[in-house]
């Protein structure tokens, strides 16, 4: 019987849906384990051999923690609102919905082809209105809690409005916005609703702001920074602006501080943390004010970490969407602050930021007064400063910052000697070569420590500064101005938002004639009729934004946990016998988006009650990338790169991805090239056309022509060998690229497998006794394979299995007693082979819920040794004998083979020399 996998496994696949093989279901008399992949959005383009790397991973720990007795929680869904299903909508009218729907069916087979161990009893979908009711619920608790930081969690609203009501805004200590409102209980039992709720807003953890963001004109949307690549919208690349806008807010930066020391708490990589360390960045030091030289009255407030380097500023560089911009430009800056502000427009803030050669800017015509020692500061704008981030201003300090000194040297300005107090007296900042400038009798001969918080207490008596903390994290924008989203539960009232009764969720997204925005420029959501809220006979406007992509994956495990439930995310008493994510595999790339606002939500609920664990995820392990091999064409008459198939077939005498060196293409026209490119094929006197081929290795996309479908390699070599391959390529968490040369050798290792079950096509499966060597064979397997897994190390378990195979291969191994442990210890990894021969064996339960084998140590010594026989220092023969044996049993025996005799005829032994477990020596004479 020969192995053929495209019968097998259709087989199996049919029988583990029938039998519910992976349902899981809460059982206390197990420890629980939960796998968590993250879950894929449902393109068109289906899956790639790229996606599955991850989730192959993830499936072969979970199927390993069931057979060691583990409840192993194993789902999968998929985040299914995102804007390359609005875009088809827009572009062909066809609903969201349906695109997604079928979006979604393609993954489930592709999936299910392979063989992962899914519930899929469990699955849920971001843009079902049973799961977005639970989004939408927890964007309302955000809404109805502030964070009070004397508590150091969240607390309800109400909590804030009884303190107001009997003290005002004296002694509160709680996150909110800078220039929040100061009032006493008097005044504040004196205001209307409306005044009330406007200041509430200063404080909740969700909240409507005027803010700074990448807004995408030929989209109509704004955009986030993970969705900008070069400058442009990753989706189309259209032009990104930089546009002020009324948007939805989280208030992340309330949970900076905990989001900083929670990663202290979770096996998640350096590199990983590092990224969210950095991107959360906080910083110490002080907030300043700067009063403009003409008008007193209005001031630039600053923050620095160096307050100590104030003597030292010859400038001030405020955004140039900062709010004063306008106030303080001279008439005769006017054009060149417009210029520059339109130029600063089209830039995303991603490159602005990553910005840090190159100088521009412009000045105002404006100056300020720096208050430690009174002199005149000219105000430029540049946009290296953000106004989202911090004041909107820094002030240069050219002799102790690198930029501060290009930019002060690009425009002429001075360069101001400090005396840097975290060095010796004697050193200076490295531009300057003057003698030291003592800054003041004020911090004279200070410590670095000393002189910051002798500043920061002279700035605060003078109310012109104060100490303050600052992070590089900025709340998170929380709105779109897209239809394929999550509607935002909110209703206007006297342009103050409402958020709706619990009891009416879900809001339900609206039909509407068409997926783009407004003639007027409102969000597509405008285009509904008779879409608003009615209280009391009054109707109320909804929000016409939608939620971000990030909002429904940011509590996705819980929902797992208890898919059904319609009166909570998830019941108590599933959260607590599951409690969190033992392991998480998914892209690194996800570092300071999804991984950062899931950790937020996340504090949230524990501060709720709702979460156990205020750090859902132990383990995270970041896969590498499987990339293509991408063909490029040159044209040599333009220059231009066109993207070539790299599937295309040889036997069509085209552009073949084998060949890579100058081509001559004879057609006019062929597959593969992008159909948007107009080609101007340059041709020679016989009429061929010359370019040149070349490859590059780059991420998988179908942008770029070099995708290998999963389902071509699953038919042509079978699910287990696709599995074991990708696992075969390299480490999980490093970058490989895809190459189908050693593919044949793991599809060799399978056929080798299932032929020491059968001899010329029959089972010939023994029940004899072992030998020492075929347990070792197996034994030492075990040790290595089990090991390895729980290192994540799953290519040298490849690696482990064929040459536990090849050894029993050698020793015509066909005992029971090894291969049946054999087949339990293979069964992560190839699934449905293992199946297959389990039940051959003679088994009617599922080898996936058999007992994992266990090593015995005893296998692993070897039962003999083999001794080198030399003559005189001269090997001439080996032969093995009992590890048990003493060096004079070992002389003993030697001296009584009879080639040894043999030899020693006619001659005298000298003596006889024994190296135990490792050689014997004769000397001998004549």
């Amino acid at each position: 019987m020969l192995y053929h996998p495209e019968n097998i496994e259709p087989k199996w696949r049919q029988k583990w849906a029938e039998s519910d093989l992976y349902k899981v279901s809460n059982d206390p008399s197990k420890p629980k384990f939960y796998v968590l992949d993250m879950f894929p959005y449902p393109s068109g383009a289906g899956l790639h051999v790229g996606h599955p790397l991850g989730y192959i991973a993830s499936d072969i720990y979970a199927r390993f923690k069931r057979l060691k007795g583990f409840n192993v929680l194993h789902p999968m869904g998929f985040d299914s609102f995102g804007l390359p299903a609005e875009q088809y909508a827009i572009q062909t009218g066809q609903h969201p919905a349906i695109t997604t729907e079928a979006n979604i069916s393609t993954y489930i087979a592709q999936l299910e082809k392979i063989g992962f161990c899914y519930d899929w009893s469990r699955e849920v979908r971001t843009s079902d209105p049973s799961y977005y009711k639970w989004t939408q619920w927890i964007f309302i608790q955000l809404f109805h809690h502030y964070y009070d930081i004397s508590a150091n969690k969240a607390l309800p609203i109400h909590a804030l409005i009884d303190h107001f009501s009997t003290q005002g805004s004296q002694g509160i200590k709680a996150a909110c916005d800078d220039d929040a409102s100061v009032f006493t209980a008097a005044e504040w039992n004196a205001m209307n609703e409306t005044q009330q709720q406007t200041i509430l807003l200063e404080y909740r953890l969700t909240y409507p702001n005027e803010s700074m963001v990448n807004f995408c004109p030929a989209l109509g949307m704004v955009l986030s920074n993970d969705e900008i690549k070069d400058g442009v919208s990753e989706r189309g690349g259209y032009p990104i602006v930089q546009k002020r806008m009324k948007q939805w807010s989280m208030r992340i930066t309330a949970y900076a501080d905990r989001l900083l020391t929670g990663l202290d708490e979770v096996e998640w990589t350096e590199s990983l943390k590092d990224q969210q360390r950095n991107w959360i960045g906080k910083s110490v030091g002080a907030s300043v004010k700067f009063a403009l030289s003409d008008d007193k009255n209005s001031i630039i407030e600053v923050f620095t970490t160096r307050v100590d380097t104030i003597y030292g500023v010859s400038f001030m560089v405020i955004a140039p969407e900062h709010e004063l911009v306008a106030q303080i430009t001279k008439p005769e800056q006017k054009e060149d602050i417009e210029k520059y502000q339109a130029w600063t427009a089209s830039r995303s803030e991603v490159d602005r930021m990553s910005e840090v050669k190159r100088v521009t800017g412009a000045f105002t015509g404006s100056y300020v007064i720096n208050p430690v020692n009174g002199e005149e500061v000219p105000v430029y704008i540049a946009d290296y400063v953000l106004a989202s981030y911090g004041t909107g201003a820094v002030m240069g300090v050219p002799s102790g910052d690198q930029r501060d000194w290009n930019f002060a040297t690009h425009f002429g300005l001075p360069i101001i000697p400090i005396l840097d107090a975290q060095k010796d007296m004697d050193t200076q900042a490295d531009h300057t070569k003057e003698g030291l400038y003592i800054n003041s009798e004020l911090i004279n001969g200070m410590t670095y420590k000393d002189a910051t918080q002798k500043l920061i207490s002279w700035l605060e008596e003078r109310g012109i500064g104060r100490g303050k903390t600052q992070y590089r994290m900025r709340n998170a924008i929380f709105s779109r101005q897209r239809y394929w989203g999550e509607p935002v539960p909110v209703y206007y009232k006297n342009d103050i938002p409402y958020t709706l009764p619990v009891d009416k969720l879900p809001l339900l997204l609206p039909e509407v004639d068409k997926y783009l925005p407004t003639e007027t420029g409102e969000p597509p959501l405008g285009r509904a009729t008779d879409w608003k809220y009615t209280v009391d006979g009054v109707d109320y406007e909804y929000e016409l934004s939608t939620m971000p992509g990030w909002a429904g994956s940011s509590f996705y495990w819980y929902r797992y946990m208890d898919p059904t439930n319609d009166q909570a995310i998830a019941s108590q008493e599933a959260i607590h016998y599951w409690q969190d994510v033992d392991l998480y595999i998914g892209g690194s790339e996800h570092a300071t988006g999804h991984l950062l606002y899931s950790r937020f939500w996340n504090h949230f609920l524990f501060d709720l009650g709702i979460a156990t664990q205020k750090e859902y995820a132990k383990k995270l392990i970041n896969q590498g990338m499987i990339q293509g091999r991408s063909l490029y064409l040159y044209l040599k008459s333009t220059g231009r790169r066109l993207f070539v198939d790299v599937n295309l077939a040889d036997d069509k005498d085209r552009l073949s991805r084998d060949k890579y060196d100058t081509m001559i293409i004879k057609d006019n026209r062929f597959e593969g090239i992008d159909a948007d490119q107009e080609i101007e094929w340059q041709k020679d006197e016989q009429g061929q056309v010359y370019a040149q081929l070349k490859p590059e290795i780059e991420k998988m996309s179908k942008r770029t022509l070099n995708v290998v479908n999963p389902d071509d390699m699953v038919d042509q070599y079978g699910a287990d060998c696709f599995r074991m391959y990708e696992m075969f390529l390299g480490p999980i968490e490093q970058a490989k690229p895809w190459d189908t040369k050693g593919i044949d050798g793991v599809h060799k290792f399978l056929r080798k497998y299932w032929a020491l079950f059968y001899n010329d096509g029959k089972w010939a499966v023994e029940d004899t006794e072992p030998t020492g060597e075929e347990f070792m064979a197996l034994h030492t397997a075990i040790k290595k394979i089990t090991e390895d897994i729980e290192r994540f190390s799953f290519n040298t378990c490849v690696s482990a299995f064929m040459i536990c195979v090849n050894e029993l291969q050698r020793l015509q191994c066909k005992k029971r007693a090894i291969l049946e442990p054999l087949t339990v210890l293979l069964a992560p990894f190839a699934p449905f082979i293992t199946e297959e021969i389990f039940h051959a064996l003679g088994h009617t339960s599922s080898v996936h819920r058999a007992d994992y084998p266990i090593c015995d140590e005893k296998y692993l010594v070897k039962s003999t040794i083999e001794y080198p026989i030399c003559f005189n220092g001269k090997r001439r023969e080996s032969v093995d004998f009992s590890a048990d044996l003493n060096p004079k049993q070992v002389e003993e025996a030697v001296m009584s083979m009879p080639s040894v005799l043999k030899y020693l005829e006619g001659k005298k032994v000298n003596k006889v020399i024994v190296v135990p477990k490792k050689m014997v020596n004769i000397v001998v004479g004549e």
